[in-house]
């Protein structure tokens, strides 16, 4: 028994120092994937958008007003100098101010982030309790009539619009059969959002539609993959009962390269947010954004913008560290 320790002990210890090398690693690079997006982000709206003084001053103001307000906010300085001035205020939480609405952009984050938050959240949850099993379902009955159904509804939705799949559900679930509420919550409460489900119904089923047409197709492409494998056929040989087949050898293995792509669909949320919201008039960060652009509100383009690639980044950060933990044959070395 201490021998079978000491081993264990061995091999373990390697184990964990890899792992903590393997996250020290990944977390630098994304760090440095972060500088350069916003580097690229900031130098981008900088050449397109030098300065909100006119927006901001009026169509009237005179070059002399606009050479002082950009002095007075740091405008006139070299694009470079900005950036670094930017990400200093960035690192102590302040990401700007916004001189079209006179709050700074922190508390305008701080007012949205949480409903955008459950918008997508509750949309990503249920396209996965949806899709897995339907991706299941069309790879164990491929090429059958109910397959191809399946895969032509989910071809139509997937290559459809997400501002034209919003537009039909609320022409037909409230306005020709009104069951639903073709405007989301406008409550400022997020309890009271959530258990608004006359409003948040049709929000909530326009992307998860768009992301069960994804993520199914993506299912059933790596369960027949799977169902392919010898130990599958093993298991059947044996005399194993399909439902357990399914369950126990088929859903676990076909599920791994699912948490990538669950991990990489976030920021698409965050964009379908953008869409959904605006067409839906839901108070939350996409909306926010739709806004800004109309006004042309530099500091909270940016800093959305920024909070895109930070989601990008992040959801690549955690996809790969959940699918290390998720399956051990993965080599951190």
């Amino acid at each position: 028994m201490p021998t079978r320790t000491c081993d264990w002990l061995r091999n373990e210890a390697p184990k964990g120092a890899k792992m903590s090398t393997y996250l020290i690693r990944r977390l630098a690079t994304s760090i440095l994937v972060v500088i350069g997006v916003s580097i690229f982000i900031f130098l981008l709206l900088h050449l397109i958008y030098p300065s909100p003084a006119q927006d901001i001053l009026g169509p009237k103001a005179t070059q002399a007003s606009v050479s002082s307000w950009n002095r007075q906010h740091g405008f006139d300085r070299p694009w470079l100098v900005q950036y670094l001035t930017y990400m200093n205020h960035l690192i102590h939480g302040n990401l700007g101010y916004s001189y079209k609405v006179n709050q700074s952009v922190a508390a305008l984050f701080g007012e949205r982030w949480a409903r955008s938050a459950y918008l997508s959240g509750i949309s990503l949850v249920l396209a996965v309790l949806i899709a897995v099993p339907l991706g299941i379902y069309q790879a164990v009955k491929r090429n059958t009539v109910g397959d191809t159904i399946v895969t032509s509804l989910a071809f139509t939705t997937y290559a459809m619009p997400v501002f034209f799949l919003a537009l039909i559900l609320i022409q037909v679930f409230a306005l020709t059969f009104p069951i639903f509420s073709f405007e989301a919550s406008q409550s400022l409460s997020l309890i009271r959002v959530i258990g608004d489900w006359h409003s948040m119904t049709l929000p909530i089923a326009t992307l998860t539609l768009l992301s069960v047409a994804g993520f199914s197709r993506y299912m059933r492409s790596t369960a027949m993959d799977t169902l392919a494998q010898d130990y599958i056929k093993a298991a059947r040989a044996k005399g194993l009962p399909e439902r357990l087949v399914l369950t126990r050898h088929l859903l676990r293995n076909a599920c791994l390269p699912m948490v990538t792509l669950i991990g990489l669909s976030i920021p698409f949320l965050l964009s379908g947010n953008l869409i959904t919201e605006s067409v839906f008039n839901f108070q939350g960060l996409g909306l926010l954004f739709y806004n800004s652009l109309n006004n042309v509100d530099y500091n909270v383009l940016l800093a959305y913008t920024l909070a895109g690639a930070i989601l990008t980044v992040a959801g690549n950060f955690v996809a790969d560290i959940a699918l290390t933990i998720a399956d051990p044959r993965i080599r951190l070395s």
